[in-house]
């Protein structure tokens, strides 16, 4: 890496899908996502200046700029620049020294609010852009399955507090994360700096409690380990993240409900109310939520906790311990190439997530009947819910059948015609986050806002 002013750079990260765990990854269990093969991109150049300023050409979102100083203060609330703030956030709580800054545009084609991960995919795209301008490496460490000895401070699953002066869960930084190679014991800094993209997930995955969501570490964890071909096993107290192969013939489709999943606005404090809910339901319990998964009397678990517990905060340990099974039985059914094992495992979960956790709401129940109906092996909502999108398991043949069901049945009532490229579509496992060299622009065009 170097960080002249003249280099021009892109900064890419992908959206991802959750295939089975959802809702237990702040609770400390594990996750089956993938990486998909929809990106955000950060097209950037070096600036001598410890400053940030970046445009979209999506009107929406307004251009924006901010110092590269402690403390960075937050925007608006649902203010898009609060992603690119809390990247910058947790790499100076980290003890990185951010004397560059960079000038770019923001695109992509992972739709937003849509359960995708979109907003974790800026903040990895903006901590890759910051880290390249400072000549900060990304080690790979030992691949899948190394254990970073990250703990659950670092993944944002014991707390302190958050990035808008309130109560949270995790404090990142030296202490938490294991220094940085640039710093050494005494707090001081060094040359040489590189973060482990272990390390560089569990510190994202708290600096984005910026934007005011308290969530757990899998979203950063899949942007930067993606793997084409594999999903992901991704585990927590330590980080730790395995690929699993897809097996061939296994198809993805993602298709949105229409209606927004805003991570930062209407869904926070339901969301923030469930994590609320499953460290009480644990209190009147006891004991941890992996070794109660890993009872081999999960209805025996189930029915004390039914005796000591209000009905809300009962349902509530019935998903989180129901799914963290579901999650195991899913890994296996995918190694062994079991499709109709794997696609009922989904549809359980999403039953769980209707009736436990109740975050689907009535489209995306409609959008699984249909799916199902025409011939899918699996369905589900995918991510936090409350709107956003399923993800379906096809096999090749029944692609176009379940694709041509939703479009008639669900879509062509609501839109008038077919759906875009942006509300249904295929997706593949890719490839994890990276930094990319562009060639400088040729003389009177630019890849940036002036």
């Amino acid at each position: 890496m170097n960080g002249g002013t003249a280099d021009h750079w892109r900064a890419v990260a992908p959206g991802r899908v959750n295939l089975i765990g959802e809702h237990t990854d702040y609770s400390g269990l594990p996750v089956l996502p993938i990486a998909i093969d929809r990106a955000i991109r950060v097209d950037f150049r070096v600036v001598g200046e410890a400053m940030v300023r970046l445009d979209s050409p999506v009107p929406r979102f307004s251009p924006f700029a901010f110092q590269l100083k402690r403390p960075i203060e937050a925007a608006d609330q649902g203010d898009w620049s609060n992603y690119v703030r809390a990247a910058a956030r947790g790499l100076l709580e980290h003890g990185v020294e951010l004397r560059r800054g960079i000038v770019g545009t923001v695109s992509g084609d992972v739709p937003i609010a849509s359960g995708l991960s979109s907003s974790s995919a800026l903040v990895v795209a903006s901590a890759l852009a910051l880290m390249k301008a400072n000549v900060v490496e990304v080690e790979d460490g030992k691949g899948g399955g190394a254990e970073s000895g990250v703990g659950p401070a670092a993944a944002g699953l014991a707390s302190d507090e958050d990035g808008m002066g309130g109560r949270a869960e995790g404090s990142v930084g030296p202490a938490a994360v294991g220094r940085a190679s640039g710093e050494d014991a005494a707090g001081g800094h060094r040359s040489g700096k590189a973060i482990s993209r272990l390390e560089l997930a569990a510190l994202l995955a708290r600096a984005e409690r910026f934007v005011g969501l308290q969530g757990g570490g899998m979203d950063q964890a899949a942007c930067l380990h993606g793997m084409e071909g594999h999903a992901l096993r991704i585990e927590f107290e330590p980080l730790r993240v395995t690929p699993v192969a897809v097996p061939a013939g296994w198809r993805w489709v993602v298709a949105s409900s229409l209606e927004r999943a805003e991570k930062s606005a209407g869904a926070r404090e339901a969301y923030n109310e469930r994590a609320r809910q499953c460290r009480e339901a644990l209190e009147g319990v006891g004991g941890g939520y992996r070794d109660l998964v890993a009872d081999s009397d999960l209805d025996g678990v189930l029915r004390r906790a039914r005796r000591v517990l209000a009905p809300v905060l009962f349902r509530r340990f019935r998903h989180v311990v129901t799914e963290g099974r579901r999650v195991a039985l899913a890994e296996e059914a995918m190694r062994n190439g079991e499709m109709g094992r794997f696609g009922d495992l989904m549809v359980q979960s999403h039953v769980s997530l209707r009736d436990d956790y109740e975050v689907s709401t009535a489209d995306l129940d409609e959008m699984v009947e249909v799916a199902l109906e025409a011939g899918a092996a699996g369905v589900r909502l995918t991510g936090a819910g409350f709107g956003g999108c399923i993800v379906t398991l096809c096999d090749e043949q029944a692609v176009a059948p379940v694709t041509d069901a939703l479009a008639t049945r669900f879509y062509a009532p609501r839109l008038g015609g077919p759906p875009g490229r942006d509300v249904m579509f295929a997706v593949k496992a890719g490839r994890g986050a990276g930094v990319e060299e562009l060639a400088p622009p040729r003389r009177g065009e630019s890849h940036y806002p002036c």
